[in-house]
């Protein structure tokens, strides 16, 4: 008798597991990630990121990706525009349960990136409590003119694979789980899961800066969404 109570407990279980995978509104991974299959959505539990580091000193940088880990896991992390704490692989995997497949990162001089395009904004709260969703091209400016960036193509790129050891090359990692960054804005990493069309001529006289009057404070909570345009 037990063994047969023990045995419907499992199926039990087993078919709860089975309905959330196919939940059309689920969360992935750590939680921090969550797929909504029915709106085509990739949401990313985020902060907005600090632009002075003390460890640089207070220096400024301009802002070369949009997301990534908060330092010292990130890399670039004195140049992005939000912080997380998720494998970006998480976000590479929610994409792929959309439908979409992978282009190709750029990196350097005379490359663009390849992929399907995708719609990037930060979530941030609203007065009546719902999220206010803000382009990228809002969400950055010219420091000096404060005129709004121009407009960004994003592409769905995947990450390179990299080797995790230099004396193991052959032990290869998604690349972007070493580095933690999610989306960058110019080909200078192609250990990315997203990147705009904007090669390395653009980034010699686009230096852009965050637009304090258009997103909250450093460290408040927002949402990055990634959205799979109609049609895609």
């Amino acid at each position: 008798m037990n063994r047969l109570a023990a045995a419907a407990g499992f199926l039990t279980v087993l078919a709860l597991t089975l309905a959330a995978a196919d939940d059309p509104k689920k969360p992935a991974g750590s939680g921090g990630v969550t797929v909504d299959k029915e709106k085509r959505t990739v949401t990313v539990a985020a902060k907005v990121a600090p632009r002075k580091l003390e460890h640089l000193k207070g220096e400024v940088y301009p802002i070369e990706l949009i997301a990534s880990w908060p330092h010292p896991r990130g890399k670039k992390a004195h140049e992005t525009v939000v912080t997380f704490d998720v494998e970006p692989s998480e976000v590479h995997k929610g994409l792929e349960s959309l439908g979409l497949k992978p282009g190709k990162p750029a990196k350097g001089a005379d490359t663009k990136a390849e992929g399907p395009v995708v719609n990037v904004y930060v979530e941030v709260p609203a007065p009546d409590g719902t999220g206010k969703r803000i382009t990228l091209d809002k969400v950055l400016m010219d420091p000096k003119s404060r005129k709004p960036a121009p407009k960004m193509t994003f592409r769905f790129t995947g990450s390179v694979m990299s080797s995790v050891d230099p004396n193991k090359p052959d032990e290869k990692k998604y690349g972007a789980d070493l580095t933690g960054t999610l989306i960058a804005i110019f080909p200078v990493t192609d250990e990315t899961v997203l990147q705009t069309d904007w090669t390395m001529k653009e980034e010699k006289y686009l230096k852009l800066d965050v637009n304090p009057d258009v997103i909250p404070k450093e460290g408040s909570p927002v949402k990055l969404v990634i959205e799979v345009p109609p049609g895609k």
